[in-house]
């Protein structure tokens, strides 16, 4: 299976607006969401089967049995995370605990225990497509683990897949190195700002660990010519392929407020999508 991450080195650019457009002009038959932290793909896509739902247990949490403790505070003394207080007796908040485990380790009675902790919500849609997806607890922060079961599970659901489509997360964190492992080729949606120029560049060399093929285009190219034309000169120089440019344009904002792609109108930007779409599988196919 050919593995196409679509990424992003920060919120807002348009990435999951050029993973939709990609998916349907593709007429992918599997494809990720892994941004876990704020999923929206679903939004646009409007799956027909009901999600199949499963837990995802991160790291333990520890639990304090007040019914056994002696009160002698040597998990709350030890704890250099600060996620055991005493209020009444001792309890430990899930949100600060690591499940580091020193807290069991020095509990003289066995008062303490790790148990596992809910952290998210895995869910996967399969009929005509395969479509994963998760939605990370709020306070978890095993991220890059759940991406990495996210994708997980669309490949073994989509076995016979040839090709799909992921929609990373923003950023240069875990779910982005969770979502880099294993992809055939990135790209990177740029946006001609100053913090999205430099944004661009950290992901770039991040992909590049990975010894993925990168490819770039810019989105709302024409709200900074400027940037957008440093953009386009730092691939050069760079020997990245840049696969197109994306002008602003009010009617794909109405679209997606629509709950639709950019190419499901005549707009102009759904024209200039179409182009970077046709660049980037030439490349994809080499």
């Amino acid at each position: 299976m050919k593995q196409l991450l679509i990424l992003s080195g920060k919120g807002g650019t348009g990435k999951t607006t050029m993973a939709t457009a990609f998916i349907k002009l593709s007429s992918a038959t599997a494809y990720a969401d892994c941004d876990v932290d704020a999923p929206n793909l679903h939004l646009l896509m409007h799956q027909s089967a009901k999600a199949i739902e499963s837990d995802y247990f991160g790291m333990p949490k520890a639990e304090i049995n007040s019914q056994i403790c002696v009160q002698c505070d040597l998990c709350r003394e030890n704890c250099r995370f600060d996620a055991i207080n005493f209020d009444d007796g001792y309890h430990v908040d899930p949100f600060v605990c690591e499940g580091c485990g020193v807290c069991e380790e020095l509990c003289p009675v066995g008062a303490v225990s790790l148990k596992p902790e809910k952290a998210g919500d895995l869910m996967l849609y399969k009929e005509d497509v395969v479509f994963s997806r998760a939605q990370l607890k709020m306070g978890s922060g095993t991220s890059g683990m759940l991406v990495t079961e996210v994708k997980k599970s669309m490949k073994s659901a989509a076995e016979d897949a040839e090709f799909a489509i992921i929609d990373g997360s923003p950023g240069i964190g875990c779910p982005v190195i969770a979502s880099l492992s294993g992809v055939d080729m990135v790209l990177i949606v740029a946006e001609p700002s100053i913090s999205g120029i430099r944004d661009m560049e950290r992901i770039i060399e991040t992909a590049r660990k990975f010894q993925a093929r990168i490819a770039v285009c810019t989105n709302k190219f024409d709200t900074n010519i400027e940037i957008a034309e440093s953009i386009e000169a730092f691939c050069k120089k760079n020997n990245l392929p840049f696969v197109g440019r994306v002008p602003f344009d009010l009617e794909a904002v109405e679209a997606i407020n629509k709950g639709n792609s950019i190419i499901d109108s005549d707009s102009t930007s759904g024209f200039a999508t179409r182009v970077v779409y046709k660049r980037t599988m030439e490349l994809l196919s080499k």
